[in-house]
């Protein structure tokens, strides 16, 4: 079968999906073609990009799926991207009678990815440096896309992702897989249908960051493409401690536990106050920052950050706060955490969301709700809008920590107020040729 006729079938595919979306049932492509398990011709084809430790996880839940065929895979370092292959190549051989299998790919640039004629769905799990310009371009090109968090490395690079999505029509979901917990969603509807009375405060404690010794140039291993790596971040000597897992610490590439975690705890928050779409007003506080070495993120942070309506969140590290969200009310509490609720008084947690109350968007499998948007072309859980408000207040957190002073946003022109300095660190450049 050709490029051109598969591609046809899964736009049939869609049309059909669109065309049932306000009714009870959805016609997924198993009831559509009228089989168990869609040949490979009828299921969605996805592109990989960033295959490292998260990327091969986030793989893998994708390979469990019958609906999805890997088609291709993409990293700057080649052990990776080898692993990636032997993954996708060695599950889809398990349908094999012969028990072999070959057919993916494995490309560098991930505009072999994004552009591929052949390629429905692309997830992206790269250092936060490198998500900005993927999701542009895979929206572009007509992909739906699932990303991990944290969105972006700037506020300005996320509004720009967010324009793009909204431009091109595409599904998106980011991996921020706790609005996929029931513990979570039901926390934050407790909170949001009155439970713990009116809402005056959230603590969200976050770990602390970490510190390494000043880094000495090292010699870049033959299997990996550094400069690839490096991309529109600044130049800096390679040490196997800028890289891979440990890009989190450094400010070139991520914003510290501020927004790697942040992505999770601070969304919880916002999900539960009702400010998904919008954020805080005010922020003040104080880091504390490695003195010497090559990890410059904060390690320690105390952060007030006030909504309109008086609530006040306040971030902070471990020595602080226990790891996890407090919603904290005139009548009651909610704290929740990875594999735990808890609430005083505790009858809290008996309560039944009632029909006519506030009920948060369903899902209970995070990729699953993926697909299921991408066939009814619906919103997901996890939205590009949420995860970038998100990811902003955990930016303005480290700005605020920068500059040492207290800070007030306009969250609907998403700027500063009467603060040019600030302004100015809502983006940066990007190293050439790459931009925006």
């Amino acid at each position: 079968m050709t490029v051109r006729s598969r591609w046809s079938r899964r736009q049939i595919l869609r049309s059909a999906a669109r065309a049932v979306v306000a009714g009870p049932t959805v016609i997924t492509s198993f009831s559509l073609f009228g089989q168990d398990r869609p040949v490979p011709s009828n299921r969605l084809t996805l592109g990989a990009i960033g295959v490292g430790g998260m990327g091969r996880g986030d793989l893998g839940d994708f390979l469990g799926r019958g609906e999805i065929q890997a088609v291709v895979v993409c990293d700057p370092d080649a052990n990776h991207a080898s692993e990636a292959k032997k993954m996708v190549e060695g599950r889809y051989a398990q349908d094999k009678a012969s028990g072999r299998f070959k057919g993916c790919d494995v490309v560098k640039d991930f505009r072999e990815v994004t552009r591929r004629p052949d390629v429905d769905l692309v997830m992206i799990a790269t250092p936060d440096h490198w998500h900005a310009l993927p999701v542009i371009d895979a929206a572009r090109h007509g992909k739906d896309i699932h990303c991990q968090k944290p969105l972006s490395l700037t506020v300005a690079q996320g509004r720009a992702m967010c324009d793009a999505v909204h431009r091109y029509g595409r599904v998106f979901q980011t991996g921020s897989q706790q609005r996929s917990d029931r513990n979570f969603r039901f926390a934050c509807e407790l909170v949001l249908n009155g439970r713990i009375g009116t809402l005056r405060e959230m603590h969200v404690g976050l770990p602390t960051g970490g510190s390494c010794e000043p880094l000495k140039p090292e010699p870049v291993p033959a299997h990996f493409d550094y400069e690839w790596w490096l991309g529109p971040a600044p130049w800096a000597p390679y040490n196997g401690k800028r890289t891979h897992w440990n890009f989190r610490w450094i400010l070139d590439y991520s914003g510290g536990q501020l927004t790697d975690w942040g992505a999770h705890h601070i969304d919880i928050a916002q999900w539960g106050n009702g400010t998904s779409h919008s954020g805080p007003t005010e922020f003040e506080g104080a880091g504390v920052f490695p003195k010497e070495g090559d990890w410059d993120a904060a390690i320690h942070y105390n952060i007030t950050c006030t909504y309109p309506n008086g609530v006040k969140m306040y971030v902070a590290d471990g020595k602080t706060y226990p790891n996890g969200v407090k919603f904290v009310g005139d009548r009651g509490w909610v704290f929740v955490t990875r594999g735990r609720i808890d609430a005083e008084p505790k009858s809290i947690l008996q309560s039944v969301i009632g029909p006519n109350e506030i009920h948060l968007h369903e899902s209970n499998d995070h990729k699953g709700d993926f697909l299921r948007a991408v066939r009814t072309r619906g919103e997901t859980v996890a939205p590009i809008e949420n995860a970038h408000r998100t990811i902003s207040v955990a930016h303005i957190c480290n700005i605020a920590m920068k500059l040492g002073r207290k800070l007030s946003w306009d969250p609907v022109k998403e700027r500063f107020v009467n603060d040019a300095e600030a302004d100015r660190l809502l983006t940066r450049a990007m190293r050439p040729p790459w931009h925006l």
